[in-house]
């Protein structure tokens, strides 16, 4: 075998040296002819040329000029002849004159013309060329060429370095054959042809038994080697062995262009028909260029069925946990129905649109049949002609919806435009729900603990295939998960209600009539929760007002019951006209006894806290007292516009105990605004506290406006879009009662002083104008003045209060109080307060550091509910 292997290469190497020689002198010769027919056409188109051929002496000019340019072109002559063949030049001079050896009629036919000849330099190749004038005319010839021993010179120095290179080849030639047999026997481990052939039967038989497909290719794209599996699975006709793989019939274009691109390729799923293949695709020369690959095919159409039920199954359950996320974020009915839209599409359903009972967006439980309220629409486009939002539905009993919310059972309908029942609710609107796409639905109701809320309704229009069994249920899975959070938010909506309506109820609903100050005030509720604010406008007596605000930690109906009770006992407390600090420890105590209410084991309705601020303001003397428990400071607005914030101390909140309250007064211009606020106003999770007191001063400092426009300023800067705290505000301008309409007296102390004061009341209140309360007044004043000289201590001082009222105030420096009694037959005395409650309309007492005040009021001549004083009670006359 080495010996034949050799005998090929030499026999291949004498080859190769004897074509190597034939086309050495083929190409030689071309060359030759090649250069000599350049050579002629440059010279016979140079520019002098004709006019030299036209000169007395051609030779003169042209031998030199022609040697030249030989010598310069490296050929052996350049002759200029004339039409007749009669030389003008050549590289022996004794042979100019003569005739020009060679053809000439093909040039004087005006063509090139090439020839081997034997010449006067020996045998030469030649070329011809015509030399014309301007008109096209053949004036002359140029002849170039090359003698033949010139030009196989080259080749003869040439053959050496072939024959080396040939014998070098041959040596390479026969070592790596003798290396790649050596290699062979090695690899073969010496087997013979028997034994390679039964290796390659046995090869044959386990490639063509197994159950995947392999595939061999070369570099050129052909199909080298199919078994039989790989022909089964991509369906290759018996001939694909050999073809060009773009050209195997039945043949998948997307297996074609993967074999055909040579690239690597590692369990790739290929769909051919209706087989689902797993190719794996190698190079078979890694480390070189390759020549070709190799191809496994497996079949995983079952595999790949199981897996995309696991997938649907991995689908369906990743949208019910995304359900449980995504649903019930926050306790609206209208968001949760909306949240439960969104998820379903577009990855269950094209559109959903959720329709619920009227009564349940008011909170409460639906009827039997009662109508609907179509409450979020989804989808994958906003054109569709489904039932918009918002639109009241009376779904008939033949309906899917209908049937549903009777039964709590849900339906599927697959082919809308077969289902009758259904096209008989609105038929134009069915035509054209049927013509936009829409074919196939599921009815869902939303139940939760046994009451139905409404429906659910997933249309499918994009997949041709109509809603199944296992998506039946699927929506009934996902509409029961959501029902929960829907009856959440429904049952918050009716307490919020609920809240709201006791906060609305148990708030001041018209501020009662004062002349102390002018009032505006704000309320809005959390939309997350009704909590405890609150705000009050009392009238006290002497024509001073007392301002309230509060808030009660929490929110719900027990945080709007708590506010109800509190502002129920600060009335209370207030017409003991207590002042603010006594008043607050009270709240204080009744806080902690709200507190400790009920079962113990019940911590679910105490009251974490509550703060309160409580402000008196006294339009006679200007004067303000005020104290807060654990409440935001006042903020006074001076009638320059400066605003101050009031250093007032803040108090533990109410319900904590065993801290006294402290008061601060301060001296109020007429005109100031005082601004009472919960932090609701001035808190948000976008700023903090600061931020906020620096807008509301900023709202605040214009004194020109009244409070309405400054309460609007405030609320335009401050009020947050969707509160999640109540926000309560409350601004007051004061006035004051001016001395015109205020008139005091110091009485002795000493029972003559009595009748002077009677005197002093009566002609104050003719010059008031009010004659008719004359005989009332003296009376009142009668006895509130003997009272204060026989059971109080001096000093006694007697003030009239000219206001919406006439108030008589009676001042001494005791702090025993009257009371009021039942005086029999035979007292002398204990009628006097029984006559100035009947006189008055009101009556009381207030205490003073420096003692107290018995006060009483009278409605004045014309206003409403005055009334004529009676004293038949006080007669002790026996009728006649």
């Amino acid at each position: 075998m080495f010996i034949l292997q050799v005998a090929i290469v030499v026999l291949l190497a004498a080859g190769a040296l004897l074509a190597l020689v034939l086309q050495s002198r083929h190409d030689i010769d071309r060359e030759a002819r090649n250069r000599s027919v350049s050579v002629a056409e440059t010279f016979a188109h140079s520019l002098g040329l004709p006019a030299a051929l036209r000169a007395p002496d051609p030779s003169a000019i042209l031998q030199p000029v022609a040697e030249e340019t030989r010598k310069a072109a490296g050929v052996d002559f350049i002759v200029v002849m004339d039409t007749n063949g009669i030389r003008y030049s050549h590289p022996q001079p004794d042979r100019i004159g003569k005739r020009f050896v060679g053809t000439i009629e093909p040039s004087l036919a005006g063509q090139v013309h090439t020839e081997s000849v034997q010449g006067p330099l020996g045998k030469e190749i030649q070329a011809v060329v015509p030399v014309t004038d301007s008109a096209g005319r053949v004036i002359g010839l140029v002849s170039a060429g090359l003698t033949v021993k010139n030009v196989t010179g080259v080749v003869d120095r040439q053959l050496p370095v072939i024959l080396l290179a040939i014998a070098t080849g041959l040596a390479l030639a026969t070592g790596g054959t003798a290396l790649i047999s050596r290699r062979l026997r090695r690899q073969t481990h010496g087997l013979g042809t028997q034994e390679m052939t039964r290796m390659y039967e046995h090869h044959d038989a386990v490639l063509h038994a197994v159950r995947e497909g392999v595939l061999i290719t070369d570099g050129d794209g052909r199909l080298l080697l199919a078994n039989d599996e790989a022909k089964r699975l991509l369906g290759l006709p018996e001939d694909a062995e050999g073809r060009y793989i773009g050209n195997v019939p039945c043949l998948d274009r997307r297996m074609a262009d993967l074999l055909l691109s040579g690239r690597v390729a590692t369990d790739e799923v290929l769909e051919t028909g209706d087989r689902l293949l797993v190719v794996n695709q190698r190079p078979t020369h890694p480390r070189g260029r390759p020549e070709g690959t190799a191809v496994t095919i497996r079949d995983s159409t079952e595999m790949q069925v199981l897996t995309s039920r696991a997938e649907t199954a991995r689908k369906r359950l990743k949208l019910l946990y995304d359900a449980g996320g995504d649903i019930g974020t926050s306790l609206d009915v209208v968001r949760t129905a909306e949240e439960l839209a969104a998820v379903a599409v577009p990855r269950f359903a094209d559109f959903v649109t959720v329709d619920l009972a009227d009564q349940v967006l008011d909170g409460d439980e639906p009827a039997p049949g009662a109508d609907m309220r179509r409450t979020a629409v989804s989808g994958i486009r906003a054109d569709h002609p489904l039932y918009p939002r918002g639109q009241l539905i009376d779904f008939l009993p033949s309906t899917p919806q209908a049937r549903g919310f009777g039964t709590g059972q849900a339906e599927l309908v697959p082919h809308l435009e077969d289902a009758p029942g259904w096209q008989a609710q609105d038929p134009p609107r069915a035509r054209a729900i049927i013509d936009y796409g829409i074919h196939s639905l599921i009815a869902a109701p939303l139940t939760a603990r046994g009451v139905v809320l409404g429906v659910v309704n997933f249309w499918r229009s994009e997949k041709p295939e109509p809603f199944d069994e296992d998506e039946l249920s699927l929506a009934e899975e996902l509409v029961a998960r959501a029902a929960i959070s829907m009856d959440n938010a429904r049952r918050y909506t009716r307490e919020h209600a609920l809240a709201e309506t006791l906060q609305r109820s148990l708030l001041p609903r018209a501020l009662p009539e004062q002349s102390a100050v002018d009032v505006a005030h704000f309320y809005l509720p959390a939309q997350s929760g009704v909590g405890g604010d609150w705000f009050d406008v009392i009238p006290l007596a002497g024509s001073r007002v007392a301002l309230v605000v509060g808030d009660v930690v929490g929110h719900g109906l027990h945080a709007a019951a708590t506010m109800g009770r509190l502002r129920t006992a600060v009335h209370n407390f207030a017409s003991l006209d207590l002042p603010p600090d006594e008043i607050l420890a009270r709240l204080d105590d009744l806080v902690q006894r709200i507190d400790h209410d009920g079962d113990g084991d019940d911590t679910s309705g105490g009251v974490i806290g509550a703060t309160c601020l409580y402000a008196v303001y006294d339009p006679v003397s200007q004067r303000c007292t005020m104290a807060r428990a654990g409440h935001l400071p006042p903020l006074v607005v001076a009638p320059d516009g400066s605003t101050e914030i009031v250093d007032l101390p803040a108090g533990p909140p109410l319900g904590l105990g065993g801290m006294p309250f402290e008061t601060a007064e301060l001296y109020l211009a007429e005109g100031s605004q005082l601004v009472l606020y919960t932090d609701g106003l001035v808190e948000e999770r976008t700023r903090d506290i600061g931020e906020g007191l620096e807008l509301l001063r900023t709202a605040l400092s214009h004194p020109e406006r009244d409070p309405q426009e400054s309460c609007r300023a405030v609320l335009d800067i401050l009020l947050p879009e969707r509160p999640t705290d109540d926000v309560a505000l409350l601004i007051a301008r004061t006035r004051t009662l001016g001395p015109d309409r205020v008139a005091q007296w110091d009485v002795p102390f000493e029972p003559s002083a009595v009748g002077a004061t009677r005197n002093a009341a009566a002609k104050k209140l003719d010059e008031w104008g009010l004659p008719e309360l004359a005989f009332a007044t003296e009376l009142i004043l009668s006895e509130l003045v003997t009272n204060a000289l026989r059971h109080g201590r001096a000093p006694v001082r007697v003030r009239l209060l000219h206001d919406r009222g006439l108030t008589c105030e009676v001042w001494d420096g005791s702090s025993t109080a009257p009371h009021l009694r039942y005086a029999a037959t035979t007292d002398e005395g204990g009628r006097g307060l029984f006559l100035v409650a009947q006189l008055s309309d009101r009556w009381g007492t207030r205490y003073t550091p420096d003692g107290k005040v018995i006060w009483a009021e009278q409605a004045l001549p014309g206003s409403p509910g005055a009334a004529e004083p009676s004293f038949a009670a006080f007669l002790d006359v026996d009728p006649i």
